[in-house]
């Protein structure tokens, strides 16, 4: 199969471009992905399976990876740009004791502890130097992109991730140089030499925060002007690559580079247009990193050399891991997130590519050694979403701190209030200006903390539980109003008070016409939709901007009252989901009477009957 493939793109390649290897890499990425995400095996793990299939090792219809690899750096280039985009100089600056403080430290003891187990492992002590620190640097790409898709790159623990990956990746910089002075190479020049490749990446870095400053507003002013969709989107590009190319010849990380070029232009009001403009080649770009680094994992050399690799990828894993989780809990970190960050970051990453192939460049360590430390980098990262997957399992639940939040216990006021979010803040504020006693039960102790800063005595119970509603004066309140957020917590807390406290009268917050109804069904006095009444007013401000009177905007509002409580009859008598929905106003038929169509209304209704999922009322 593999040959015949080769075939058709050796003839493709003879009239023109071959596409056989982009169709083949998009249609992996394509079907691998979405596959593995429903498996529950995250988007990372599809893509270097994917790769690993396509590659050298696997059906081989992807011969050069090193190449596709060096393409789809990029993906990772244009990640750290947007990265830096939602970095202000501000902000960034807010996390400086994290990127040179918590950065450091961890980046310095990981480095030592890895270069004594490569030792240990029987490496020369500058080989495991370099094989050590090259694991040191934790693949930004796979954290961020798992941060990304769980949403917590702002969240703190996700900050001060992304603040040790910043550090990891300046550390690039001085770690090629300590290559460059350990090199087996002659004494002329050298001392000069350094000192002039210093000078250029100050310069470089010099000359980018001028450009940013005092040029790239200006120039993306002046394209903005043209009006042209694909000369902004062309100019985003510039700057992204020209970043990453200026620091890339002047000896520093092209990832860097871009990262900067993104927190100069933070504060433009371009960010979001830049934003927009490329993302979509960073989605694919970042794809294609993760398939190049399966398509490079040789497995002739992991079974060539499988035991020193088996024996570095558990050593090292386990040594960084331990040493990442240790620090996070000196620096006050809660167990959860020392657990977390210490697997999430306990792999080697791209970088390190980057210094063993500088390293063997340098006569440090020969191929074959430079291909077990690449293979040994590459099954890390591999097994990373493993760990993760496991990680579910072994995470400690989170539990709620309880202190300065009191039980409820022996309450006794007319009326209780469950829950105590937007809805029920606002709902009790009647009930206190009328001077009603009012006892409030909320479970979430973070909510209730604040709330007595706001001067509220909020207790802390679980209105599900009988015993908390015994114990919170159910049973002699008046009135007992369900306010709390989540609709099967609302029902059951409703058919509590019915079997328990049959005369007590029960209000509830209700979600929709669904939840409504089924509120009724259990016996409450009283129920509303929490948007009904603000949508209600929303619109009768909207008409009265548009000229309507009072009179006219409450005769109006009215009437829309009166169709849904008919409506709302319909479907409580039994009624189907889309019962009484001649009772609804419908721009519909405007619209087909200005473009010159008939309507049919009972057309429309039976196939609104038909539908398998139809949409919710409000």
């Amino acid at each position: 199969m593999a040959v015949e493939v080769v075939g058709h793109a050796a003839e493709a390649a003879s009239h023109g471009i071959d596409l056989v290897p982009v169709v083949v890499l998009l249609a992996a990425g394509v079907i691998a992905v979405p596959l593995f995400k429903r498996l529950g095996l995250g988007s990372v793990l599809g893509y270097l399976a994917a790769g690993l299939l396509l590659g050298p090792s696997g059906l081989g219809l992807i011969h050069d990876p090193e190449s596709v690899l060096a393409a789809a750096e990029l993906g990772v280039v244009m990640f750290l740009f947007i990265i830096g985009l939602e970095m202000e100089p501000a902000k960034l600056w807010a996390l400086r004791k994290q990127i040179f403080g918590l950065g450091v430290i961890q980046v310095a003891t990981c480095g030592a502890l890895l270069t004594g187990i490569g030792v240990l492992l029987g490496f020369a002590p500058v080989v495991a130097f370099v094989f050590g620190m090259g694991f040191v640097l934790t693949s930004t790409a796979i954290v961020m992109q798992i941060l990304g898709e769980r949403g917590e790159l702002s969240t703190d623990s996700g900050q001060r991730m992304v603040s040790i990956l910043l550090l990891e990746d300046l550390a690039i910089v001085p770690l090629l140089a300590v290559i460059a002075i350990l090199a087996p190479t002659g004494e002329d020049g050298g001392l000069w030499a350094r000192l002039t490749s210093i000078a250029i990446a100050l310069g470089a870095v010099a000359l980018l925060i001028f450009l940013g400053r005092r040029i790239m507003n200006p120039l993306f002013a002046l394209l903005a002007a043209s009006k042209l969709r694909e000369v902004m989107t062309a100019a985003a590009l510039l700057v992204v690559l020209g970043a990453a190319l200026l620091f890339q010849v002047s000896g520093l990380s092209m990832a860097m580079g871009a990262f900067l070029a993104g927190v100069l232009l933070s504060t433009s009001t371009f960010r979001n247009q830049l934003e927009a403009d490329v993302e979509p080649f960073r989605g694919i770009l970042l794809g294609l990193f993760f398939l190049a680094v399966g398509m490079s994992l040789d497995l002739s050399v992991v079974a060539g050399h499988w035991v020193i690799i088996a024996m570095s990828v558990v050593a090292y894993m386990l040594v960084k891991a331990g040493a990442i989780y240790v620090i996070a809990r000196l620096l006050k970190s809660k167990h959860a997130e020392a657990l977390e960050r210490a697997v999430l970051m306990s792999q080697g990453g791209e970088f390190a590519f980057v210094l063993y192939t500088t390293a063997a460049t340098a006569g440090l360590i020969d191929g074959p050694t430079n291909a077990i430390f690449t293979a040994t980098v590459i099954v890390s990262m591999v097994i990373t979403p493993f760990a993760i997957i496991g990680l579910r399992y072994v995470m400690p639940k989170a539990k709620q701190s309880m202190e300065g939040v009191e039980k409820a216990d022996g309450l006794d006021a007319r009326i209780l209030l469950i829950g105590f979010g937007r809805f029920g803040q606002i709902a009790s504020q009647p009930l206190l200006a009328m001077r009603h006693t009012v006892s409030i039960i909320d479970n979430d102790t973070d909510m209730i903390r604040v709330a007595a800063q706001l001067g509220f005595k909020i207790y802390y119970g679980d209105g599900t539980r009988l015993d908390i509603l015994r114990a919170a004066g159910a049973e002699t309140a008046d009135v007992v109003m369900i306010c709390v957020d989540n609709r099967e917590s609302a029902i059951r807390i409703a058919e509590l008070l019915r079997d328990e406290f049959p005369l007590v009268k029960v209000m509830a917050r209700a979600f929709d016409r669904g939840h409504a109804i089924k509120l009724i069904n259990t016996g409450v006095e009283y129920q509303i939709r929490e948007v009904f009444e603000s949508s209600l007013a929303f619109g009768r401000a909207a008409i009265r901007i548009l000229g309507a009177t009072d009179e006219e905007a409450d005769e109006v509002l009215e009437g829309v009252r009166q169709r849904d409580r008919q409506r709302f009859d319909l479907q409580q008598a039994g009624g189907p989901a889309m019962a009484g929905r001649h009772l609804l106003l419908s721009n519909a038929e405007d619209q087909a009477r200005e473009s010159g169509v008939d309507i049919d209304p009972e057309a429309i209704e039976e196939t609104v009957s038909k539908t398998t999922h139809p949409v919710e009322p409000a």
